[in-house]
């Protein structure tokens, strides 16, 4: 199975697994992608391989990176891990920024496409370290950023910054085209109003080889910026991607309506005061554990911080490189937490304690209860990343000052796209300061085609008692041991995905619910249900394993309709 933009990989032997791991060459050379901080993708390596043929030599190679911020973190990891550099030895960066239309004032409210990158320019005998900002942080660019940028480049409409022009109001040529590739729920039929003509058939006076444009270069432009990607909904799309985290939006609303009104309150997060405002997203999970740690660190000052169980071994290496160092329990036990209260007895500060619940591999579970009263009594953040189990399934909010995810992972599903998010929660005793840091730093790296594609792998919705906003009022008249009964509904992205779900799934179809036998139906049967594509399905007495196959099954058929 081949997925455009894929974020992993298949590895099909144990001898294959263990040379990827190894590094042996054999394997590497035959791979086409791999999941994209440990394998960096081939669009972002054509990108590199051309921006030093323009600015570096032979002995140097580029990371490219989405700001200016984030080059001038990654030459402050340089400096910390090379410090012994040679004379002749220098990291250069390049800033690439839209080239201005003649004649075009640079608003800082226009808030059309404006592709950025930041190419960080090193000895090429130093790309371990490159490579270790760049699968630690997850703060490189995407394969979709690159292969716009890229082409920008080429055809100039990407130009180094010069002079005294600003990232902040810099917009150029494709500020003129707020479209670009993506998926259908985003397509445009049209192009946008904003360029003169004459402005889309001017040659790339920088490039040089480049032959005037012709029918055809202009057909390219038109078609890769302007056709296919209605960029005016990706601020939506983020709003949607929020307020999904926040457990405020669980259906599949239309992005053209979206508002921009804030939702406020206790919702599935179950923390009074809680709002869409308090998620912020990043381009991959781990970009969202630097960056909460970078912001601790801005916020409270240089101290260790502590790593509760065995993590995802790239949050350990922030940890331990990035600020003061870490206190490691690999075995996230009680007696390691004897131990960590023993220290802070006897005066030892912490900045924060970062754990996974549950952990990955292992998948054990921390004390949290424990976890959050030592945070409280001893002066340190608890952050908790969610990723394995996501909110829908357990609610650890309460528990900490900050939650973090990888929507990667299960948010996402489809495994063609890379997102992270981090969340503060407002009555944690940090928020204020937090938040007022959060504002004056973060920096919204989250590449448009990305976000996009993110919100729309995101939108199915399961209606159960159990994961409602009013799972408060099923749960006041509950029985001690009581479930939430043998009825679900759930919606699909397309009507396509919803008729492959019914039509492959198979189990008993017809009306009625309560049956000892699985029973399913679909929405436009019945006049009063808001959404015509719901799939309605009352469960009976199967064999657990024996339906959850049969579901399976079916759902595979909807991810088939959702390739094609």
């Amino acid at each position: 199975m081949r997925v455009q933009e894929a974020v992993s990989v298949s590895l099909p032997t144990w001898a294959s697994c263990v040379a990827y791991e190894e590094g042996e060459e054999w394997i590497l050379k035959s791979m086409n992608n791999g999941y994209p901080r440990f394998f960096i993708d081939k669009s972002v390596t054509s990108f590199a391989s051309t921006l030093i043929q323009r600015f570096g030599t032979p002995d140097e190679w580029a990371i490219l990176l989405p700001s200016h911020a984030v080059a001038s973190r990654c030459l402050s990891f340089f400096q910390k891990h090379l410090a012994g550099l040679e004379s002749e030895e220098k990291t250069k960066v390049v800033h690439l920024l839209p080239r201005p239309r003649p004649g075009n004032g640079m608003d800082a409210r226009d808030t059309r496409l404006s592709p950025m990158v930041s190419a960080v320019i090193y000895p090429k005998r130093h790309s371990a370290v490159a490579k270790s900002f760049w699968q630690h942080t997850g703060e490189g660019i995407s394969s979709r950023r690159a292969e716009l940028c890229h082409r920008a480049f080429i055809d100039g409409f990407l130009a180094p910054m010069t002079g005294n022009i600003q990232i902040d109001n810099m917009h150029g040529h494709l500020a003129s085209h707020s479209s670009i590739k993506g998926p259908l729920r985003y397509q445009k039929t049209r192009l946008l109003d904003g360029a003169h003509e004459s402005e889309k058939t001017q040659p790339a006076s920088h490039c040089e080889g480049r032959p005037p444009y012709t029918d055809d270069n202009i057909q390219f432009v038109e078609e890769r910026y302007g056709r296919n990607l209605d960029l005016s909904l990706a601020a939506k799309a983020k709003i949607a991607m929020r307020r999904r985290i926040a457990g405020a939006l669980l259906a599949d609303d239309d992005l053209s309506h979206m508002t921009d009104v804030v939702y406020s309150g206790t919702g599935i997060r179950q923390v009074v005061g809680f709002s869409e405002g308090d998620v912020y997203l990043y381009p991959s999970g781990m970009s969202a554990i630097f960056n909460t740690h970078r912001i601790l660190l801005a916020s409270r000052g240089d101290m260790k911080s502590v790593c509760f169980g065995f993590p995802y071994i790239d949050t350990l290496k922030i940890l331990e490189k990035w600020g003061p160092g870490c206190l490691f329990y690999g075995n996230g036990s009680a007696e390691d937490l004897d131990d960590l209260e023993r220290r802070c007895e006897q005066g030892e500060k912490y900045l924060a304690l970062f754990c996974e619940f549950p952990g990955n591999p292992l998948l054990k579970c921390p004390d949290l209860d424990r976890l959050r009263s030592l945070g409280g009594r001893y002066d340190f953040a608890v952050v908790i990343d969610e990723t394995i189990s996501n909110f829908l399934n357990i609610q650890i909010m309460p528990h900490a000052d900050v939650v973090v995810s990888s929507l990667t992972k299960v948010f996402s599903g489809d495994s063609n796209v890379m997102g992270g998010s981090s969340i503060l929660n407002p009555l944690s005793r940090y928020y204020g300061t937090l938040k007022k840091t959060m504002d004056l730093e973060y920096e919204d790296n989250y590449w448009a085609e990305d976000a996009l594609f993110m919100e729309r792998n995101s939108l199915k919705e399961v209606y159960y008692p159990k994961y409602g906003l009013t799972r408060h009022f099923y749960d006041r008249y509950r029985n001690p041991t009581g479930g939430y009964g043998g009825l679900l509904s759930v919606t699909f992205r397309t009507k396509p995905e919803a008729i492959a779900f019914y039509d492959a799934l198979e189990t008993a179809k017809g009306p009625s619910l309560g049956t000892n036998f699985t029973l399913r139906w679909v929405g436009l049967m019945d006049s009063l249900k808001s959404d015509p594509d719901l799939v309605r399905m009352s469960v009976g007495l199967e064999d657990t394993i024996e339906l959850c196959s049969m579901i399976d099954r079916a759902l595979g058929a909807v991810a088939q309709v959702s390739r094609a």
